[in-house]
């Protein structure tokens, strides 16, 4: 065997961090964007078109690599409706608007799977310090998140379940 028929492993990024042991939560909005990633994929994959017979299987092996990655993931999911969640405290799903007290400055975040966080979208992860700070509290309260040597104080302002 030649050393240029091995077979090129495909570099793949992972996906998001979800600690060994944890519970893949999502909201149903999480599991939609997993499936739709997944028939995009396949739809990639049926797609492709190469007159490089060796460029076509690398690219093929790349997206059955995402692929298995991604179905990993939804197989492991377990969707939380967030409309199912205790009133006016904060679970998996909320969206609780915050007030940094230091900074008197007003944020609001859902908290979403790690998969479907995005902070420019205004989703945190579960697993997140911020949301693990969060987590069981209530309007009025307020959470502590210890970061390096100083602590940042929120006030918990709103909590609601779209």
């Amino acid at each position: 065997m030649k050393e240029d028929d091995q077979e090129e492993v495909p570099m793949v990024p992972p996906r998001a961090d979800l600690p060994e042991g944890v519970t893949n939560y999502v909201t149903p909005a999480g599991m939609e964007e997993l499936q739709a990633e997944k028939r995009t994929l396949m739809e990639e994959r049926e797609s492709l078109d190469s007159n490089d017979e060796n460029e076509r299987r690398v690219a093929l092996n790349h997206i059955n690599a995402k692929l298995r990655l991604l179905e990993n993931r939804i197989a492991s999911a377990r969707v939380v409706e967030p409309g199912d969640q205790a009133p006016g405290v904060i679970r998996f799903g909320a969206t609780v608007k915050l007030r940094n007290v230091a900074l008197d400055k007003v944020q609001t975040f859902q908290i979403v799977g790690v998969d479907e966080a995005n902070i420019s979208r205004g989703k945190i992860a579960f697993t997140s310090p911020v949301a693990r700070a969060l987590i069981n509290k209530k309007a009025g309260e307020r959470a502590i998140l210890k970061r390096g040597g100083e602590e940042l104080v929120f006030e918990v302002l709103e909590v609601s379940y779209a």
